[in-house]
Parts: structure tokens; sequence; C-alpha cells
């Protein structure tokens, strides 16, 4: 459960970072490359998570 919310939470972040998703509108992390590799190290923890939990 963990590794899925941390893919969605990962994309969702790197897609505000990189202004392709404008929501909330007034968000800082709009626009700003840190939250694009935030997320997208967010979404590759998240998916070792659920390829470690699915290996079992």
């Amino acid at each position: 459960m963990a590794g899925v919310v941390l893919v969605l939470v990962g994309a969702l972040w790197a897609l505000q970072g990189l202004d392709i998703v404008r929501w909330p509108a007034s968000s800082f992390m709009l626009g700003d490359t840190t939250w694009t590799r935030n997320g997208v190290v967010a979404a590759v923890v998240g998916a070792v998570l659920i390829w470690f939990a699915r290996r079992r």
C-alpha cells in the first residue's frame, strides 16, 4: 500500500514540478524542478517497494 501511495504522490510532485499539473493553483511546487526530482525519486522508491512486495 505504501508503494502505491509513493508512486502516486511522486507522480503528482513530478508533474507539478514540470508545471504540467497546476493543482492547487497557488502551490509553491509549480514550475520548481526540485519537486520534479523529488517526485521522481519518490515514485522510484514506491515502485521498488511494490516490486519487493510482489516477489514474496
